[in-house]
């Protein structure tokens, strides 16, 4: 039997589930069709793994959740999913060169500095560790670095919708010395879950921006407690509380309008639909290119990629040496970001009080040729670079674990002006969310799937002449850099009406 919605939201990502938790806030009744068994999408839960009789939640992988994540921490308090996150104590940068290893913790110094931004990162040549990881290449390279740094001042790819096509934010690097170089893709790793070599230069510069070169404090973040998984069932349980409807292993293939949006699914073989006035396409951006190019000649519009990476989590009988919770390989390793569980989520800490076990996860971003490598052999290389950082845990390997992630990994592209989807859309009540959707929020990920989120719920409210929600303004940046800013803005402006009162 049909059943009457407002809205259908398809994907049950945090884009989804924060469209459908304002929608329903407000009296209306949104249906999510999610293809998968449990909502969540890269924040979800997974099957808990079993090892050594101790049964440990599993997910998509650690998410830091910045302090400028605003819209997102006010949804979660709001609705007290959550009593308080763990905040990050530091990060330690591990760089391998050969048979050299070298480390140095960084991520205090660059938070915590007592330079203004954007020149905070010269409290990083205040330890004598980090002097240790250079080179003379490194230093003579010093100005080609702060030429990047000050491109990424004077350009907001976001805002003024620069694609800046054809340049890559390795062929931007190329001058740099090897630890600069590796000390900023170790960097981009740790903000965009991304193999470096594949990210625009638009979107390392708006990553760089948001999350660490106008504030220091933009380098803050903290953990969930219990991982993402128990976040998505809270909120999925407050939209069922408010009447919402939820539709798990259903997978959209196309949409149409026929008077009200019209849904088409297949589920286990067989096929259904549903109807609604509105509609949201919250799903990644694989999947909403394929719906979008399903339904609509719509060849011309383009979608960020989405990249797959690897999980790998090794348990061990006894703890590694004293250090930060979390940093990040980079240099000759296989492996990049790092985290140390039993120091952030509350069941391994748990298991590390009553065993004084310890359990590392890893993530392997690329290149393609090191993750199409077979599970056991990938799994080799992990635990063989890993024993060479961690030595003292070689022989205390309790057990492994190996993940896939699907290539839904949005990689942070801006498409050519006109051709990538908004909040709004060519189609009459059909809206966008998602951290692939183009938006001026300087966020990414988490913050710009709620982002997202919230902006399409507003769409039909206002189009339903509902009240809207708010939504959170980011810090501005820190005096120094603005000014900064606002100088290289205004010549780039001064330039560009030069050269057009010269071409007439």
């Amino acid at each position: 039997m049909e059943k009457n919605y407002d809205a259908i939201i398809i994907g049950g990502g945090v884009a989804g589930l924060t469209a459908a938790l304002h929608l329903a806030e407000r009296g209306l009744k949104p249906l999510i069709i999610e293809a998968d068994e449990r909502v969540g999408g890269r924040l979800s839960g997974r099957e808990e793994i079993k090892i050594k009789d101790w049964c440990f939640p599993s997910e998509h992988g650690v998410h830091g959740i910045w302090s400028s994540y605003l819209n997102l921490k006010s949804m979660l308090r709001r609705h007290e999913i959550i009593s308080e996150l763990v905040r990050a104590r530091d990060e330690q940068w591990i760089y391998r060169v050969g048979n050299s290893i070298r480390r140095a913790p960084i991520g205090n110094a660059i938070r915590n500095s007592i330079i203004p931004a954007p020149f905070h990162y010269i409290q990083l040549f205040l330890s004598p560790r980090f002097w240790g990881m250079l080179t003379l290449r490194d230093l003579f390279s010093i100005f080609n670095v702060w030429s990047v740094l000050v491109m990424a001042l004077g350009i907001d790819p976001f805002v003024e919708d620069q694609p800046l096509k054809g340049f890559t934010f390795g062929g931007a690097l190329k001058k740099w010395g090897p630890a600069f170089r590796s000390l900023f893709f170790g960097l981009t790793r740790n903000g965009l879950a991304t193999d470096p070599d594949q990210v625009p230069l638009a979107g390392f510069l708006a990553f760089l921006r948001f999350y660490t070169l106008m504030r220091r404090d933009a380098w803050s973040f903290e953990y969930l407690p219990n991982g993402g998984g128990e976040v998505c069932e809270k909120l999925s349980a407050k939209i069922m509380n408010l009447g919402g409807e939820i539709s798990f292993k259903r997978r959209v293939k196309r949409v149409e309008k026929d008077g009200d949006w019209i849904a088409h699914w297949e589920q286990d073989g067989l096929t259904g639909a549903d109807h609604a006035p509105f509609l949201i396409l919250a799903s990644d951006s694989p999947a909403a290119d394929s719906i979008i190019k399903n339904s609509f000649p719509a060849d011309n519009f383009f979608f960020p990629h989405g990249l797959g990476h690897a999980v790998i989590r090794l348990w061990f009988d006894k703890p590694p040496r004293n250090g930060p919770e979390s940093g990040m390989f980079s240099g000759d390793f296989v492996m990049h970001n790092f985290f140390w569980l039993e120091k952030i989520y509350a069941p391994y800490k748990k298991w590390h009080d009553e065993t004084g076990g310890s359990c590392i996860e890893v993530h392997v971003y690329g290149p393609p040729k090191v993750l199409a490598q077979p599970d056991a052999v990938l799994l080799a290389n992990v635990i063989t670079d890993f024993q060479r950082a961690f030595p003292e845990l070689k022989g205390h390997l309790l057990g492994q674990y190996l993940q896939r992630n699907t290539a839904t990994h949005t990689l942070p592209e801006i498409g050519a002006r006109g051709s990538h989807l908004g909040i709004e859309t060519p189609w009459e009540n059909l809206f966008c969310a998602g951290d692939w959707v183009r938006h001026e929020t300087p966020a990414f990920f988490l913050e710009r799937a709620c982002v997202t989120g919230l902006e399409a719920a507003n769409r039909v409210l206002c189009a339903r002449g509902m009240k809207e929600f708010n939504v959170e303004s980011y810090p501005p940046p820190e005096p120094m850099a603005a000014w900064i800013e606002s100088l290289m803005m205004k010549g780039r402006k001064n330039r560009r009406e030069k050269r057009g009162t010269s071409s007439e």
